[in-house]
């Protein structure tokens, strides 16, 4: 098990089975540069997965029902899935008719599995969001050890996302950010397998006689991930529009992965050649995606009751069949993207990007202060707030992430930075071209990557050198890395225990509860 991160990955670690038989004379530093890692199924990789696993569901099922009633905007979102169970749509009980709302019904259909499931009450409308959010840890680990080789690594990411207050939060709060959450993570998940599998077929074509230098045409490689990539990304719109700042950047990182591959294969001008496979499969994909989103709405299609189903009937207008309703829903988008477009106006709780990784303005999504604790006065809060110590070293490690990246020409660090960017900055754009109102939980899609940053950081840090070795083959440096990785993590873990009540709601002292209020005011 290696822990070097890095290092450029052109050469991972050797397949754990032997070279195909039949193989033509590819040479072996081409062999290295389109290796992939090959040894998904490795026993104790799945072991640490599923340590960690049961500990973030653990954490995230515990007493799941509490606190009773709707906290923060669960006054929205279980009733609309409560709506589209009995209604199709969601609906407006005060005009009993179908409510005008602005995100799109994906994160609400989940909901309402729960609340299928368990009823209309908080276990039910709570537990598709603990469910996401332990997925989004069994994804995560699984992506870091594609990306690390090191199931140190990999179990290390899982545990800081575990361990992470604000995704604990919103693992347990019937809101939809944990669910765009979880698919652009498996988004970026199939992308990552795609270029694995890319990588292979050109391996395959090499093997197989394939010739760059004599063949204009390159093999014809039918990206299968990568419509996975599609579905689930489209399932990410159908949860939030704000999916779509993360297409531009997944794109660049596909076609940049592909002509990465194509050279280390020797193709002559690896951008022009299959250049027109690499768009039109990007096409394909995009109507993928499309199509999966456009499924999202497949209540508001059929019941012919979802508000502005029938606009143009309405307004006198032509509406036939299929194309109408299409344009029904254009009128929709449009309506709602100038709601969000024109929202400004000011909460207590908003917050602004560059104040989401300070966590200068958490968001209080809980407050209670009756009950007894053994002390004069009490205090029971939900507090939307990231580990502190976590939080507080993103943006060093994303500094070094750039360096990395710069310096040492590693693809992981680019793979992690580029995702992390589109989940950041279309955000800045909007808070100072608009002012629009925001809040800290937006971040919520861009988390696994900051964490991967931390993670990859803290890899390079215990990356085996050239230096004096040990008495157990261990170089020194490597040996101090370790040691300090692994204070870190336990810091984390330590700071997490600290804060555990008020990410759960547990009745403290209020002076117990003041003591957590480390940046004051702006915490309360």
């Amino acid at each position: 098990m290696t822990t070097a991160t890095a290092e450029t990955e052109l050469t991972p670690e050797p397949p754990q089975a032997a070279e195909p038989t039949g193989a033509r004379g590819v040479p072996e530093i081409v062999r290295r540069r389109l290796a992939t890692l090959e040894n998904w199924l490795n026993p104790h990789s799945w072991a640490v997965t599923l340590l960690v696993v049961v500990i973030g569901a653990i954490l995230r099922f515990q007493n799941l029902g509490q606190p009773k009633g709707y906290i923060f905007d669960e006054v929205y979102y279980p009733t609309d899935a409560w709506d589209l169970i009995h209604h199709g749509v969601e609906w407006d009980e005060k005009t009993n008719g179908p409510a005008y709302v602005v995100h799109p019904p994906l994160g609400k259909w989940l909901i309402a599995l729960g609340e299928l499931i368990f009823g209309n009450k908080e276990l039910g409308w709570r537990f598709p969001a603990a469910v996401a959010g332990t997925l989004m840890i069994l994804i995560l680990i699984r992506v870091a050890y594609r990306l690390f080789h090191s199931v140190l690594l990999a179990g290390t990411a899982g545990l800081l996302m575990a361990l992470d207050g604000f995704q604990l939060v919103l693992s347990r709060t019937s809101l939809l950010d944990i669910f765009i959450g979880l698919f652009v993570l498996a988004s970026f998940a199939a992308i990552l397998l795609d270029r694995d599998h890319y990588r292979r077929r050109l391996l395959r074509a090499l093997e197989d006689g394939y010739a760059p230098g004599k063949t204009a045409s390159i093999p014809r490689i039918v990206p299968w991930w990568l419509l996975v990539a599609g579905v689930l990304f489209g399932m990410a719109c159908g949860v939030k529009w704000s999916a779509l700042f993360f297409l531009p950047f997944f794109g660049v990182l596909i076609l940049a992965w592909r002509w990465q591959a194509r050279r280390s294969a020797g193709i002559q001008q690896p951008i022009v050649a299959g250049i027109f496979g690499d768009i039109g499969w990007g096409i394909v994909t995009v109507w993928v995606a499309l199509f999966t989103y456009l499924s999202t709405w497949t209540g508001w299609f059929v019941t012919n009751t979802g508000y502005f189903r029938h606009y143009r009937e309405a307004n006198g207008l032509s509406e036939p069949p299929v194309i109408g309703a299409l344009r029904n829903l254009w009128h929709y988008h449009v309506e709602a993207f100038n709601f969000h477009s024109g929202l400004t106006e000011r909460h207590v709780y908003q917050s602004w990007p560059w104040q989401w990784l300070l966590l200068g303005r958490p968001v209080a999504f809980y407050w209670n202060n009756s009950g007894n604790c053994g002390a004069p006065s009490c205090a029971r809060e939900i507090l939307l707030l990231g580990t502190p110590i976590l939080w507080w070293s993103f943006l060093p490690a994303l500094a070094a992430l750039i360096w990395f990246g710069i310096a040492r020409r590693d693809w992981r660090a680019w793979a992690i930075l580029v995702p992390l960017l589109g989940g950041i900055l279309p955000w800045f754009y909007y808070a100072v071209k608009d002012g629009r109102t925001m809040f800290s939980f937006y971040v919520l899609p861009a988390l696994p990557f900051l964490i991967l940053a931390v993670v990859y950081v803290l890899g390079a840090i215990m990356t085996p050198s050239t230096g004096v070795v040990s008495g157990k083959g261990r170089s020194d440096r490597q040996l101090i890395g370790t040691v300090v990785a692994g204070a870190y993590v336990v810091l984390v873990a330590l700071c997490f225990a600290y804060f555990h009540p008020i990410f759960v709601g547990q009745l403290i002292s209020y002076e117990s509860w003041s003591s957590r209020m480390w940046l004051g005011g702006r915490w309360i």
